[in-house]
């Protein structure tokens, strides 16, 4: 009978497993390749799953030209605006100005100084720079969900002039999401997944359960290690946190996206309410529970097969 031999359990790429500590992480913006409209993310929020009907336009499917159900994420995306810009050299901030007319909202999480200086007349004075990237709020009165803002830093698309005149452009106006992605395009969703408090290693590590006859408890591992060297290693499966750990489903298709009056669909939301602003729904499962707030981002590294689909949308089932 040959040697059995089983490969250690859970992941090591992910370390340490405790909770993340902000809720929108940090991206690396000079990573993320350009978009066609020059912003690259934008603040969601998570209100729930539904199955919808599509029409599969697919090349080559085996489904072609017929009509289908399949999962989707329904994603609130309120307004975003402007709260500061950052101007970078050798890859730290030189100097950041806030935007004029900022929302009394945002008095809830920052202390906001009191002497305005007018953003024409500061950019003026900054010479020697050789990056520019916004920071953004999102105007989470206009939901149900919370009044205080999210903020997060965005990366731009273009060079200097082009990313100087996108923020004379936008700065103090609201931009949507329409503004930022289209139909059919593919996104990365970067968030926190749901908490699950402390756990044991079986369900934290996926270790299989020992016989029924084993002493010292079946829901742990048989070893925590050799004699020498003297002590447990971090690669010994051991309970602990579980959930709250930032991840990213990457490639994640469009199907369609809006304002929300237009659908009667998106009213009464298990765990979320009604959607009042505009709207997104993707193909597939996100990370988190309802009223997750997430960060979508152009994709990092686009899939040929995700964007090859063609979906057609027609419904949300509820």
């Amino acid at each position: 009978m040959p040697t059995r031999r089983k490969p250690r359990k859970g992941s090591l790429q992910y370390w340490p497993r405790k909770r993340a500590k902000k809720f929108l992480p940090s991206v690396n913006w000079d990573a993320i390749p350009d978009s066609l409209k020059n912003i690259k993310g934008f603040i969601c929020y998570k209100a729930g799953m539904a199955s919808i009907h599509v029409k599969d336009n697919t090349p080559n499917s085996m489904t072609k030209g017929k009509k289908i159900i399949i999962p989707a994420t329904i994603l609130e995306c309120p307004p975003i605006k402007i709260f500061s810009v950052r101007f970078y050299k050798n890859g730290k901030i030189i100097k950041e100005i806030l935007a004029e007319n900022l929302d009394k909202e945002l008095k809830r999480k920052l202390k906001i100084p009191k002497k305005k200086i007018k953003f024409e007349e500061a950019i003026n004075k900054i010479k020697d720079y050789d990056d520019i990237r916004i920071v953004i709020y999102s105007l989470c009165k206009k939901t149900n969900i919370k009044k205080t803002p999210d903020l997060c830093e965005i990366g731009l698309s273009g060079n200097l002039e082009e990313k100087l005149n996108l923020i004379r452009l936008k700065i103090n106006k609201e931009i949507s999401i329409s503004d930022v992605f289209e139909k059919g395009q593919l996104i990365d969703i970067r968030g926190i997944t749901k908490g699950k408090g402390f756990q044991g290693p079986v369900k934290r590590f996926g270790i299989s359960l020992k016989q029924h006859k084993s002493e010292k408890g079946r829901r742990r591992p048989g070893s925590l290690g050799p004699w020498h060297p003297a002590r447990v290693t971090f690669r010994a499966p051991q309970a602990g946190q579980l959930g709250m750990f930032t991840r990213i489903v990457y490639n994640n298709k469009i199907i369609d996206l809006g304002k929300a009056e237009e659908k009667k669909e998106l009213k009464n939301i298990k765990n979320f309410g009604d959607i009042k602003s505009d709207y997104l729904i993707l193909h597939g499962s996100i990370q988190g529970p309802a009223k997750r707030g997430l960060l979508a981002t152009n994709p990092l590294r686009p899939s040929k097969k995700q964007a090859k689909k063609t979906y057609e949308f027609l419904k949300i089932e509820r």
